[in-house]
Protein backbone atom coordinates (compact mmCIF):
# COMPACT_ATOMS: atom_id res chain seq x y z
CA UNK A 1 0.00 0.00 0.00
CA UNK A 2 2.76 2.37 0.81
CA UNK A 3 4.49 1.62 -2.79
CA UNK A 4 1.22 2.27 -4.46
CA UNK A 5 1.09 5.58 -2.42
CA UNK A 6 4.84 6.69 -2.98
CA UNK A 7 4.49 6.00 -6.63
CA UNK A 8 0.90 8.28 -6.56
CA UNK A 9 2.82 11.09 -5.12
CA UNK A 10 5.63 10.83 -7.29
CA UNK A 11 3.44 11.06 -10.34
CA UNK A 12 1.38 14.02 -8.52
CA UNK A 13 3.97 16.08 -7.08
CA UNK A 14 6.02 15.65 -10.76
CA UNK A 15 5.48 19.50 -11.00
CA UNK A 16 7.39 20.25 -7.97
CA UNK A 17 10.33 18.16 -8.86
CA UNK A 18 11.07 21.03 -10.62
CA UNK A 19 10.75 23.60 -7.67
CA UNK A 20 14.04 25.09 -5.59
CA UNK A 21 15.82 28.32 -5.48
CA UNK A 22 15.47 30.66 -2.64
CA UNK A 23 12.49 32.16 -1.14
CA UNK A 24 10.40 34.21 -3.17
CA UNK A 25 7.32 37.06 -2.19
CA UNK A 26 4.44 38.43 -3.62
CA UNK A 27 1.27 39.77 -2.63
CA UNK A 28 -0.56 39.99 -5.22
CA UNK A 29 -4.01 38.22 -5.13
CA UNK A 30 -5.44 35.89 -7.16
CA UNK A 31 -6.94 36.55 -10.13
CA UNK A 32 -8.20 34.77 -13.25
CA UNK A 33 -5.59 35.43 -16.27
CA UNK A 34 -6.64 35.72 -20.20
CA UNK A 35 -3.92 35.64 -22.41
CA UNK A 36 -3.25 38.55 -24.45
CA UNK A 37 -5.76 38.06 -27.93
CA UNK A 38 -3.81 37.57 -31.53
CA UNK A 39 -1.92 40.23 -33.09
CA UNK A 40 -1.62 39.88 -36.58
CA UNK A 41 1.72 40.50 -37.17
CA UNK A 42 4.84 38.82 -38.96
CA UNK A 43 7.33 37.41 -36.93
CA UNK A 44 9.90 39.47 -39.06
CA UNK A 45 7.84 42.49 -37.58
CA UNK A 46 9.59 41.69 -33.80
CA UNK A 47 12.78 43.33 -33.36
CA UNK A 48 15.84 40.85 -32.26
CA UNK A 49 15.57 43.66 -28.72
CA UNK A 50 11.98 42.57 -28.74
CA UNK A 51 12.94 39.15 -28.85
CA UNK A 52 15.49 38.99 -26.00
CA UNK A 53 13.50 41.48 -23.46
CA UNK A 54 10.93 38.71 -24.27
CA UNK A 55 13.15 35.84 -23.34
CA UNK A 56 14.93 37.72 -20.25
CA UNK A 57 10.79 38.84 -18.65
CA UNK A 58 10.11 34.92 -19.18
CA UNK A 59 13.62 33.88 -17.48
CA UNK A 60 12.59 35.78 -15.05
CA UNK A 61 9.33 34.71 -14.80
CA UNK A 62 10.45 30.87 -14.78
CA UNK A 63 13.28 31.52 -11.30
CA UNK A 64 10.25 33.16 -9.88
CA UNK A 65 8.04 30.33 -10.38
CA UNK A 66 10.51 27.44 -9.05
CA UNK A 67 11.10 30.27 -5.82
CA UNK A 68 7.51 30.55 -4.98
CA UNK A 69 6.73 27.07 -5.67
CA UNK A 70 9.70 25.96 -3.23
CA UNK A 71 8.45 28.18 -0.82
CA UNK A 72 4.93 27.18 -0.82
CA UNK A 73 5.79 23.23 -0.91
CA UNK A 74 8.52 23.97 2.23
CA UNK A 75 5.43 25.96 4.35
CA UNK A 76 3.01 23.16 2.47
CA UNK A 77 0.53 26.27 1.26
CA UNK A 78 -1.12 25.69 -2.12
CA UNK A 79 -2.63 29.20 -1.65
CA UNK A 80 1.17 30.57 -1.26
CA UNK A 81 0.42 34.27 -2.68
CA UNK A 82 3.54 34.74 -4.92
CA UNK A 83 2.67 31.40 -6.96
CA UNK A 84 -0.46 33.67 -8.87
CA UNK A 85 2.46 36.38 -9.30
CA UNK A 86 4.61 33.81 -11.60
CA UNK A 87 2.29 31.40 -12.80
CA UNK A 88 -1.37 30.62 -14.88
CA UNK A 89 -3.30 28.11 -15.63
CA UNK A 90 -3.51 25.31 -16.22
CA UNK A 91 -0.04 25.01 -14.57
CA UNK A 92 -0.97 26.91 -11.41
CA UNK A 93 -3.63 24.58 -10.43
CA UNK A 94 -1.60 21.49 -10.94
CA UNK A 95 1.04 23.05 -8.79
CA UNK A 96 -1.31 23.79 -5.83
CA UNK A 97 -3.04 20.22 -6.00
CA UNK A 98 0.47 18.46 -5.93
CA UNK A 99 1.29 21.02 -2.65
CA UNK A 100 -2.10 20.66 -1.08
CA UNK A 101 -1.88 16.77 -2.07
CA UNK A 102 1.63 16.09 -0.27
CA UNK A 103 0.28 18.30 2.58
CA UNK A 104 -2.57 16.19 3.03
CA UNK A 105 -0.33 13.18 3.20
CA UNK A 106 2.09 14.91 5.51
CA UNK A 107 4.87 15.61 3.37
CA UNK A 108 6.58 18.59 2.27
CA UNK A 109 9.90 19.23 0.21
CA UNK A 110 13.11 20.24 1.45
CA UNK A 111 16.32 21.50 0.01
CA UNK A 112 17.72 22.85 -2.76
CA UNK A 113 17.39 22.64 -6.32
CA UNK A 114 19.72 23.43 -8.79
CA UNK A 115 18.50 25.15 -12.20
CA UNK A 116 20.41 26.40 -15.73
CA UNK A 117 17.44 27.32 -17.72
CA UNK A 118 17.63 28.68 -21.04
CA UNK A 119 15.45 30.22 -23.58
CA UNK A 120 14.74 28.08 -26.58
CA UNK A 121 12.37 30.02 -28.34
CA UNK A 122 10.43 33.25 -28.69
CA UNK A 123 7.38 33.59 -30.63
CA UNK A 124 5.54 37.37 -30.33
CA UNK A 125 3.23 36.87 -33.17
CA UNK A 126 2.06 33.83 -31.35
CA UNK A 127 -1.88 33.65 -30.18
CA UNK A 128 -1.03 34.95 -27.83
CA UNK A 129 2.71 35.21 -27.13
CA UNK A 130 5.15 32.52 -25.79
CA UNK A 131 8.70 31.92 -24.72
CA UNK A 132 9.92 28.21 -24.69
CA UNK A 133 12.45 27.57 -21.72
CA UNK A 134 14.15 24.19 -21.00
CA UNK A 135 16.17 23.97 -18.07
CA UNK A 136 18.88 20.87 -16.67
CA UNK A 137 17.52 20.41 -13.22
CA UNK A 138 19.76 18.95 -10.14
CA UNK A 139 17.50 17.51 -7.87
CA UNK A 140 19.71 15.62 -5.91
CA UNK A 141 19.30 17.74 -2.80
CA UNK A 142 15.90 18.13 -3.35
CA UNK A 143 13.76 15.92 -1.34
CA UNK A 144 9.94 14.93 -0.61
CA UNK A 145 10.18 14.15 2.95
CA UNK A 146 7.29 13.51 6.07
CA UNK A 147 6.49 16.78 7.67
CA UNK A 148 7.21 14.95 11.10
CA UNK A 149 10.26 13.33 11.16
CA UNK A 150 11.99 14.58 7.50
CA UNK A 151 12.56 11.36 6.55
CA UNK A 152 12.42 10.54 2.63
CA UNK A 153 9.27 9.71 1.55
CA UNK A 154 10.04 6.66 -0.55
CA UNK A 155 10.24 6.18 -4.22
CA UNK A 156 10.82 10.51 -4.52
CA UNK A 157 14.44 10.54 -5.43
CA UNK A 158 15.72 13.17 -7.29
CA UNK A 159 18.48 13.27 -10.34
CA UNK A 160 19.60 15.24 -12.93
CA UNK A 161 17.25 15.88 -16.09
CA UNK A 162 15.74 18.12 -18.61
CA UNK A 163 12.47 20.54 -17.75
CA UNK A 164 10.96 22.19 -20.08
CA UNK A 165 8.46 25.61 -19.70
CA UNK A 166 6.02 27.76 -21.85
CA UNK A 167 6.14 31.67 -20.64
CA UNK A 168 2.89 33.51 -21.81
CA UNK A 169 2.70 37.26 -21.97
CA UNK A 170 -0.79 38.06 -20.72
CA UNK A 171 -2.75 41.47 -21.43
CA UNK A 172 -1.24 43.24 -18.52
CA UNK A 173 1.70 42.60 -20.30
CA UNK A 174 3.52 40.26 -17.53
CA UNK A 175 4.73 36.86 -18.44
CA UNK A 176 3.67 33.70 -16.52
CA UNK A 177 4.49 30.50 -16.83
CA UNK A 178 1.70 28.63 -18.11
CA UNK A 179 2.89 24.85 -18.86
CA UNK A 180 6.01 22.93 -17.25
CA UNK A 181 6.51 19.45 -17.34
CA UNK A 182 9.95 17.56 -15.65
CA UNK A 183 11.40 14.68 -17.86
CA UNK A 184 12.63 12.59 -15.48
CA UNK A 185 13.52 10.21 -17.94
CA UNK A 186 15.83 12.75 -19.84
CA UNK A 187 18.52 12.96 -17.90
CA UNK A 188 20.88 16.21 -18.84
Amino acid sequence: MRTRHSRRWTICLLSLAMLGGTSGCGTQRDTAVTPLPRHHTSPSAHSDADQQAAGKAALTAYSGYLDASREASARSDPRHPALARFLADPLLTRVRLAIRDAKEHGAMRTGKLVSDPTVTSVDLAADPPTVEIQDCLDATGYRLVYARDHRVVPGTGGGRYLATATATRYPDGRWLISTGAAHEDQPC
